[in-house]
């Protein structure tokens, strides 16, 4: 062993122990078990078997270990946005598309072709800019990879400022915030606008966080830590204190997310009121008014002050191959045109076809779109595919390059729609666009929805 270090010897990792013992001793904590003179036994963590822990102070690092289960923040309702639990339709397993018999492939495509006949299929363009943005666009110092990220950026304010959603009074929600580079600039926008806060969504811890940047007294920044399956905003003490409208928003929010967030915003913050989560916001307020007004009519504009509809939604969508029937919000619109969770998990895993048909060009153009000081909003997400996806080789002799590139578009189209559906059916006037060039992002679509008028709050100043 080497001198001043533990005297252990690992045979997994075949060389001793680099930990420092305590003065006069042969071996580390970890490995004290080994030193005849300690005669304290270690055994390993209940909590984490990785690490051990001396047997007669087990109590004591149980309320210290950092693998105990956290208090949970009062905002925390499990499996709110979830969906339908009750959903046991999929089978136990699944075959690879790249398994599939040519003739139930083709059976898949036409399933899909005529699902999505009579759909929408020219999106509009609406790539636009915000002058909060025009400053580091002209920035020589970024690179193409910031640069990208940049014009997205721009774009996504455009599109709300379009939508009236930049204004003051409002509650802005980033989920899959990241960095929190989005909340930034729509910070920035707003720099003259009072009554504005910020909170931004993300389950993970996330390192080179710009929040702390913001020094302004007028806008709030908050960070939730928690997933958004288990998100129940109104019980958020800084909304449950002002009540604002809320806008919601999110840049590349990857698959089942985005339903997980729509279900967040649509459901559990609209229904301020008792009643069932699944119901549409819009009849709900007008069954809850008809009942109410024949009890107690004061209590009915109690009720209609209190509950204040979601503002507006603009989320990037992305990874369409990572969504999930369960959280799925569009699965009444696949039931309609005769599809169910099994065409649905062969058409998200197709879906990855749009962005990853030509693997020699994409895989080219992931080198210049990488940057080590992106984490969640890099566009890397549309070369995580692997060959069973892409189905390259295996469906080489069945379908050209441009077919399956198509077929995934159709798929992502199919997918998209149904959430479309499920917010107009909630009383939102909903659309979908390329907010972007394919250059600087293959995911360009945006989801962008306003409530109809008479939900619409007026803003608190």
């Amino acid at each position: 062993p080497v001198p001043g270090r533990c005297a252990y010897f690992v045979e997994r990792k075949k060389r001793f122990c680099k930990m420092i013992p305590a003065p006069g001793r042969r071996f580390c904590g970890e490995h004290g078990q080994q030193e005849k003179e300690n005669d304290r036994k270690r055994i390993p963590c209940p909590l984490d078997p990785k690490h051990t822990v001396y047997e007669d102070q087990l109590q004591k690092h149980l309320k210290k270990c950092n693998s105990r289960e956290k208090p949970k923040p009062v905002y925390f309702v499990q499996d709110i946005n979830a969906g339908f639990k009750d959903v046991a339709e999929i089978p136990e397993k699944q075959v690879p598309i790249s398994s599939l018999c040519k003739e139930v492939l083709e059976n898949l495509i036409i399933k899909l072709k005529k699902a999505s006949n009579g759909l929408e299929h020219h999106l509009e363009e609406q790539i636009l800019s915000h002058q909060a943005l025009q400053e580091a666009l002209n920035d020589p110092k970024n690179g193409e990879s910031a640069f990208k990220h940049l014009k997205q950026q721009a774009s996504i304010l455009g599109n709300m400022e379009k939508l009236h959603l930049l204004g003051p009074g409002r509650c802005f929600v980033e989920f899959g915030a990241g960095r929190g580079k989005l909340s930034h600039w729509v910070d920035v926008a707003l720099q003259n606008v009072e009554n504005v806060q910020f909170l931004l969504v993300e389950r993970a811890t996330t390192r080179f966080k710009v929040d702390g940047k913001h020094k302004r007294r007028d806008s709030i920044f908050e960070r939730l830590q928690v997933d958004i399956q288990h998100l129940c905003l109104k019980k958020v003490p800084i909304l449950e204190k002002k009540k604002l409208p809320v806008v919601g928003m999110g840049k590349h929010l990857c698959g089942a997310a985005t339903d997980l967030a729509l279900r967040c915003l649509v459901e559990s913050y609209t229904a301020c009121c008792d009643g069932e989560n699944e119901d549409p916001a819009p009849k709900r307020s007008r069954i809850d008014k008809t009942e109410v007004a024949s009890k107690n009519s004061a209590n009915t504009e109690s009720n209609k002050d209190d509950c204040k509809p979601v503002a507006g939604i603009v989320i990037a969508l992305c990874c369409h191959h990572k969504c999930d029937w369960t959280h799925y919000v569009g699965r009444e619109f696949f039931k309609s045109v005769g599809l169910g969770p099994v065409e649905f998990h062969y058409f998200q895993r197709m879906s990855s076809w749009a962005t990853c048909g030509m693997r020699e060009t994409i895989t080219k153009a992931s080198t210049s779109e990488e940057s080590e000081d992106q984490t969640n909003d890099t566009e890397e997400h549309e070369q995580t595919f692997s060959k069973t996806e892409s189905g390259s080789d295996t469906l080489q002799g069945i379908l050209t390059v441009e077919e399956r590139k198509e077929i995934g578009w159709l798929c992502k189209l199919l997918i998209d729609h149904g959430r479309i559906e499920y917010l107009q059916q909630r009383g939102y006037k909903t659309a979908l666009q390329y907010y972007t060039e394919p250059a600087v992002s293959l995911e360009n679509v945006l989801l962008t929805a306003v409530p109809s008028p008479s939900l619409i709050p007026e803003p608190t100043i």
